[in-house]
């Protein structure tokens, strides 16, 4: 059975590019509900820590840098189906793959630059989420 909350992540070069305001808008139109929600700033350690899965894969060190570059938003969102439900809205990793009307195909630069983060399983999405947000927090 699906789960009704996931995980999401305002990336850095979104954050940056003033473009939290807007995807918020696109979640909330999507019919998810806001959660929890941070502002907050990776510190090197975190990131590696958060994307420890990869440690193995040549990109490790740059996502490291990346995520850890400057502010983020992290978010818990509910809506029944949620994880399958938020992969559809944020689109493919790689924009130009996206499909038109995502959040990556309006808002990310690259593949690497991909505005969002979004939970590819319900597992992980508590994971995720706890990673950011103590159970106090997650109302």
């Amino acid at each position: 059975m699906a789960g009704n909350r996931t995980f999401s992540m305002i990336k850095p070069d979104a954050y940056e590019a003033g473009n939290t305001g807007a995807i918020l808008k696109m979640m909330e139109e999507a019919g998810f509900r806001i959660v929890s929600m941070k502002l907050t700033r990776l510190t090197a350690d975190n990131a590696g820590a958060f994307y420890a899965v990869h440690k193995e894969r040549p990109f490790y060190q740059d996502l490291v840098s990346y995520m850890s570059s400057g502010p983020i938003v992290a978010l818990i969102l509910e809506k029944d189906n949620a994880v399958a439900d938020f992969r559809k809205l944020i689109g493919a990793t790689n924009p130009a793959e996206a499909e038109d009307g995502t959040i990556r195909k309006l808002f990310a630069k690259s593949i690497e630059a991909n505005a969002v983060h979004g939970s590819d399983s319900d597992e992980n999405a508590a994971i995720e989420g706890s990673f950011f947000f103590a159970e106090t927090e997650k109302f």
